[in-house]
């Protein structure tokens, strides 16, 4: 992998690890291993954003995020995240949601919420990775109840990069600011049945209670799931690097398990479950089972 990705890579990491405090373009330089004018110009290259632009956006996410859980006074978030006056917060967070701190803490309404990828994942994805060794694969049956989900769907995408590529990555954060009652978005397969004309297998979304009557963004859509039964197959914890690597492992491993073994076989009538990869936890994918019939 080319230097320079790397270089940004290391002024995205310390970023999220510095977001509190002070963040000059000499710190990233120093970081980056470059000059002060070619790591901003290597950022800028690499990310879309200046520097000053990029933590400015993640302050304001990660501010929006305190907001909601109503735990905190907007000064305090503010300074907090290194905002040098209430004031000016107040005013950039406008600019960015177009509403109040205060009006979003008393009514928090789905906005999108500023993700940064990283600059080496996004070149990793262009990479093939072969799978050499062995990873362990954790498999349970979980239960999950009648829900609806709101969706935002593709037009012919089968997978994450494809979906991207037709609404773009930006849906992602605006999942971040809503309810789940998962805890957290999920990519979903949709069967035949839940899917619209000329639109994509793949979908995003939040997953509700069955009686939601809450806000539903524009572009997005409401489908209903029953009650079901599915296999959560859970893979080691990997490097945030070789998250290609691990859904790959997973994904084979899925597709290789006959769930006959422990009473069970597919229900492809429910949707597919992805979660979004974390190194920490490992890579977690459900697909739809049901008990099979004794003859």
């Amino acid at each position: 992998m080319k230097e320079q990705i790397l270089a940004v890579q290391r002024m995205q990491d310390y970023i999220e690890t510095n977001l509190d405090g002070d963040i000059g373009l000499t710190d990233l330089a120093r970081v980056s291993l470059f000059s002060p004018w070619h790591a901003y110009r290597l950022f800028r290259d690499y990310t879309g954003l200046t520097p000053a632009d990029y933590i400015r956006r993640l302050r304001l996410s990660q501010s929006a995020l305190q907001l909601k859980n109503g735990k905190s006074r907007v000064i305090d978030i503010a300074f907090g995240l290194g905002f040098k006056s209430a004031d000016g917060y107040t005013r950039a967070f406008a600019r960015e949601f177009g509403m109040t701190p205060s009006e979003y803490a008393r009514h928090p309404v789905p906005i999108t919420l500023f993700v940064p990828y990283g600059a080496k994942f996004r070149e990793l994805r262009k990479e093939r990775n072969n799978m050499s060794d062995i990873r362990n694969i954790f498999i349970q049956i979980i239960r999950k109840p009648e829900r609806k989900v709101i969706i935002r769907r593709g037009i012919r995408a089968e997978d994450y990069f494809q979906y991207c590529g037709e609404v773009g990555c930006d849906v992602w954060g605006m999942l971040l600011s809503m309810d789940s009652l998962c805890g957290e978005p999920v990519c979903m397969w949709l069967p035949e049945k839940y899917k619209k004309p000329d639109t994509s297998t793949y979908v995003q979304g939040v997953e509700a209670e069955p009686d939601y009557s809450g806000p539903v963004p524009e572009g997005f859509d409401v489908i209903t799931l029953p009650e079901a039964e599915y296999m959560m197959f859970q893979g080691e914890p990997f490097a945030e690097e070789d998250y290609c690597e691990a859904i790959s492992a997973l994904q084979r491993a899925m597709d290789g398990y006959d769930p006959a073994t422990v009473g069970y076989e597919w229900d492809d009538e429910n949707p597919r479950i992805q979660l979004e990869p974390r190194g920490e936890r490992g890579y977690i994918e459900l697909r739809g089972v049901r008990r099979r019939s004794l003859k």
